[in-house]
């Protein structure tokens, strides 16, 4: 199998769990050479366990993205131990339920925090290094950045203004031979959805009605997501920057219901 990412190094928030986890995975099948982002130091040597016994190299990172200085320690780290920067990917991710009458600035100011500002901040960091050696940035947004959707308010904005924050940085980043692109998903099998607040059985009949709201009839996986982010990460993609890539299972593509 050809290792398109050979000699590559990425860095991969949320890589505890769901599309971050399989996307430090397929990454390092593919021959790069990763910084595993996370708050649970447990699951991230149990992830960096399994790309050492794939032949690959990981570096465990605890972290909080959401404070400012941390940023700036997860960079300065991956630049020591790997000498450089190719890729990032921001897969870390928060969702909680709320309406328009009842989210809480506290809400509000959670989700925007994990899902905006955050990769922001972390986006800024990386550009130097990026920009060295012609790397490219790989944004987890949602089928909801795209669409809107009633109950989860603050989660649909903070999608969408990631999907801005896409295009815009594609644009002012181009010209420096840096690519940024977002992926799409619609419902993927993860934990975000029952950290949001669903028990297990709400869970499980929220996947069930996902069959009908998805053209497909299935959700999705967190691997098909990560193939989708190797591409746009892989020299395959060179023409493409600026893209929200919907991932979904024709999800954004019906009516409400």
């Amino acid at each position: 199998m050809v290792k398109e990412l050979e000699g590559k190094v990425a860095i991969v928030t949320g890589a505890t769990s769901g599309i971050g986890r399989a996307t430090a995975l397929r990454f390092a099948e593919a021959g790069a050479r990763v910084a595993l982002v996370g708050r649970n130091a447990q699951a991230l040597n149990v992830v960096a366990g399994e790309i050492g016994v794939a032949g690959s190299e990981a570096l465990v990172i605890r972290a909080d993205v959401t404070i400012q200085p941390i940023a700036r320690r997860i960079v300065s780290q991956t630049i020591e131990q790997f000498g450089g920067l190719d890729v990032l990917v921001n897969a870390a991710g928060h969702l909680i339920s709320g309406t328009i009458e009842d989210t809480t600035l506290a809400t509000w100011d959670s989700m925007l925090n994990v899902n905006l500002r955050a990769v922001f901040n972390l986006m800024q960091q990386v550009i130097p290094h990026l920009i060295e050696r012609r790397g490219n940035i790989v944004n987890v947004s949602s089928v909801t950045g795209l669409r809107a959707f009633p109950g989860v308010l603050a989660y649909c904005v903070s999608k969408a203004g990631l999907d801005q924050l896409t295009r815009c940085a594609a644009l002012e980043l181009a010209p420096k031979g840096v690519r940024v692109n977002a992926v799409n998903p619609g419902v993927v099998v993860t934990e975000i959805h029952r950290r949001g607040g669903m028990s297990q059985k709400e869970y499980k009949a929220f996947l069930e009605h996902s069959k009908e709201t998805h053209p497909i009839g299935r959700v999705g996986q967190p691997f098909e997501i990560a193939e989708l982010i190797l591409y746009l990460a892989s020299e395959r993609a060179s023409w493409i920057t600026g893209a929200t890539y919907s991932i979904d299972g024709g999800r954004a593509q019906t009516c409400a219901r």
